[in-house]
């Protein structure tokens, strides 16, 4: 054979066994990755090939899925009582992608999750029926939260104490899932995308904020722990008016007249006693009220129920003047609904905290089990006898104090009021807050809530949290012990 014949055919045989290698890797080894690109509109024209599995609330699925027409994506996602729900559910969009529960269970929901496969299936990749997920969600409590926010601008969460079932999750102002379910809804996401009220966001895990006198439950909690003070009705050590160490700035108390110079915990959380507060998160120190924060769930950067709470935050690094100002909720102090929620269960529940939870389990299409979250997984934040103590002081508040609106009849109802300021020295309109647990001593139901009014459009005087967040929790508190 001539050389140069033989030297040819040599380089040839390279050319295809390179060619060979390289086909085999891309099909063995990324053939998963490009699949799953998402820029891959195979990826996509699979996923809406058949109608998708569904999240179901209390039984009844809250989606659904309708066929299409001039398109290769043969079904779209539908969603019934679509703002009702958005704060749980997400969306699933054909051109924007999925979020919330849409999104963490895609692969359950489109069929493509590896469990929903036998062996044979998972080498072909056979797309299979979608699986379910089941939330914990309460759909009284769920519509008692959207209509009492009504046109406001704010969030709602309420927990079972005992389990940590989110019982109602809502973010208002919400928006309508199905309007952006296509692949041609472009104005419509424009509009969710550009409006100043960012519907899309759920503040009520997504929004951490200023938590205000809300947070004087926790300052309470860490010195009862401590021993700062024996018990709720122990005098404090607190002048009124309360200059902030090393400062000459006064801090003044909302009711002027409020017996708050030496004040008990009980009566400092009746009036809601800045100065009270200020000066016992002062003579904790920043360290110890830190430490009981983060008990309750405080800089936690990987809560999931199971979608991702932004973590809520108590700073580190200040003077003793702004550990004074966190002690009242403010300075650099931020919390969501779900967290100050998760304050009054651990409360309610004797001291321990369940981890919260919005899905109960995830099934394949014969109702078989995926993945089943735990009730009652539970976790030591204070004693039993400083959650009884608050509690107690907590009943005082509704009874007799600033959380008047939040009264349920024939039910234990404790809760905690809290304005924020908001702005550069406080110029614009505060945030209302309220925290709550309600008990039903005849059957035993207890349910634990937390609401926020960001913005109700009330003259900046009108702004309290008994005022615009407490008849809010009233209403979810009743529909839960109903």
């Amino acid at each position: 054979m001539n050389k140069t014949i033989r030297r040819t055919s040599v380089f040839v045989l390279l050319l295809v066994l390179a060619l060979l290698g390289r086909a085999t890797w891309v099909q063995a080894y990324e053939g998963k990755a490009l699949a799953d690109d998402k820029n891959n509109r195979r990826k996509t024209i699979a996923q809406y090939a058949q109608p998708l599995g569904n999240i179901v609330v209390a039984g009844s699925p809250v989606t659904g899925s309708k066929k299409t027409e001039g398109t290769d994506l043969e079904y779209r996602r539908t969603y019934t009582d679509g703002e009702l729900y958005a704060a749980v559910t997400g969306y699933s969009s054909q051109a924007y992608g999925a979020t919330q529960l849409e999104g963490i269970y895609s692969d359950v929901l489109d069929g493509t999750d590896d469990r929903l496969k036998n062996p044979l299936d998972a080498l072909t990749r056979k797309q299979q029926q979608p699986g379910t997920v089941v939330t914990t969600i309460d759909p009284d409590v769920q519509k008692a939260a959207y209509r009492a926010l009504g046109d406001t601008k704010g969030a709602a969460v309420a927990v079972d104490p005992a389990t940590g079932r989110v019982l109602a999750m809502v973010s208002t102002p919400s928006y309508d899932p199905s309007k952006i379910a296509g692949s041609t809804d472009g104005d419509a996401w424009k509009a969710l995308t550009t409006d100043e009220d960012k519907p899309l966001v759920n503040r009520a895990l997504r929004q951490p904020l200023p938590p205000g006198s809300t947070f004087k439950l926790v300052v309470a909690a860490a010195a009862l722990e401590d021993g700062l003070y024996g018990s709720v009705d122990t005098a404090t050590e607190s002048p009124d008016p309360y200059t902030l160490p090393n400062t000459r700035t006064v801090l003044k108390n909302e009711n002027a007249s409020a017996p708050c110079e030496n004040a008990t915990i009980r009566t400092a959380l009746r009036y809601s006693c800045n100065n009270v507060f200020a000066k016992m998160a002062a003579d904790l120190g920043q360290d110890k009220v830190k430490a009981m924060a983060e008990k309750f769930g405080f800089n936690d950067a990987e809560l999931d129920v199971p979608v991702r709470a932004y973590a809520s935050v108590y700073p580190s690094g200040m003077d003793k003047a702004q550990t004074a100002l966190t002690g009242i909720g403010q300075f650099d102090v931020t919390a969501t609904p779900l967290q100050m929620a998760m304050v009054s269960a651990a409360i309610a529940n004797d001291g321990l905290l369940a981890a919260p939870h919005m899905v109960s389990e995830v099934v394949d299409s014969d109702g078989d089990p995926l993945t089943t979250y735990k009730d009652g997984d539970s976790e030591r934040i204070v004693s039993s006898s400083t959650a009884e103590q608050l509690r107690s002081a907590m009943r005082t508040v509704v009874e007799e104090g600033t959380g008047t609106n939040a009264a349920v009849d024939g039910a234990e109802v404790g809760g905690k009021t809290g304005t924020a300021q908001h702005g550069e020295n406080n110029s614009k309109t505060p945030y209302a807050w309220f925290t709550s647990y309600a008990k039903d001593p005849s059957t035993g139901k207890q349910v634990a809530v937390a609401v926020l009014i960001e913005d109700s459009g009330a003259a900046r005087s009108e702004v309290s949290g008994n005022g615009l967040a407490a008849p809010v929790a009233q209403k979810m508190m009743a529909a839960a012990l109903k």
